[in-house]
């Protein structure tokens, strides 16, 4: 999500610093950014030049305080896990001008309990960028209990000036987008789980019949098997409702490994340079 983030910024104008405390990580983001630039470049969406630009706007700092400076706004897109988010924002509290505004790209988490940790609570809010960051349109925008107005009317305009459509919510588990999707995920996963139909049944359901371009398993796999198991674990406590529990062949999976693209293999498997969509040989009838 953070190369996607800065991949939009840049390419709409903004100098951009990305930063990660390991070095090879922001490598990794970069050579992504090319490559997701080059394939711009292919449907003629930019040209050579463009990509050259909007490269050379974005810096690379392994240094937290280093990065976050001089910056005018500053987006946390760390992994969903709310002890690494607090220990990131009393950072960027500390090295982050006074009046710069903290968002947090988180997809479930609460703005409030993040705001928390800093002094400036009034100025931290949630962007929520659906993934692939260039690409999706929407940006959910969540405020905290005690984020300004002044805040929030500047994060709706910057989103549209970047060419989305923002959508605010307020502070509640799951906010909307994962308090809808979720469920529906986990849902499939039982289906799977109980044998109710196959990884491709459950798919092509969704996708004919429901006019979803992904089906939800595929998507699971999309987002990360640890990211939808993680942010379930937040609706099961946020709520205190059983219906949020996460399934237990999800539990297991994620255990064992298999956490979709990233791992190469989940319910479906991935192979580098292949667009087959193959199911999983778990999941594959006899």
């Amino acid at each position: 999500m953070g190369n996607g983030i800065a991949h939009l910024f840049a390419q709409n104008g903004f100098t951009v610093n990305l930063v990660d405390l390991h070095s090879g990580q922001l490598e990794k983001g970069l050579a992504t950014i090319s490559k997701n630039l080059d394939r711009q470049i292919q449907k003629n969406l930019l040209t050579t030049a463009d990509k050259i630009n909007i490269l050379n706007r974005i810096h690379l700092s392994p240094q937290l305080a280093e990065g976050v400076r001089d910056a005018g706004l500053v987006i946390e897109a760390a992994t969903e896990n709310e002890n690494i988010k607090h220990q990131i924002f009393r950072e960027l509290d500390q090295h982050a001008q006074p009046d710069v505004i903290l968002a947090s790209n988180t997809s479930s988490i609460s703005i409030t309990r993040i705001a928390s940790s800093t002094k400036r609570p009034s100025r931290v809010i949630g962007m929520h960028f659906m993934n692939p960051v260039p690409l999706m349109k929407l940006v959910e925008v969540i405020n905290g209990y005690s984020t300004e107005q002044a805040v929030t009317d500047t994060i709706m305009g910057l989103a549209r000036q970047l060419g989305k459509t923002p959508c605010l919510v307020q502070d509640y588990p799951g906010f909307i987008a994962n308090r809808i999707l979720m469920p529906m995920i986990n849902e499939a996963i039982l289906s799977l789980q109980e044998g109710i139909a196959s990884v491709e049944s459950i798919d092509s359901i969704m996708k004919l019949g429901m006019a979803h371009p992904m089906g939800p398993l595929q998507l699971a796999d999309f987002i990360g098997l640890d990211i939808c198991l993680a942010i379930l674990k937040v609706l099961q406590e946020g709520f205190g409702q059983p219906k949020y529990a996460p399934a237990v062949l999800l539990v297991n999976m994620v255990a064992a490994g298999n956490l979709g693209v990233k791992s190469g293999e989940g319910f479906y498997t991935y192979r580098n340079g292949s667009k087959e969509l193959v199911v999983s040989e778990k999941f594959r009838k006899p």
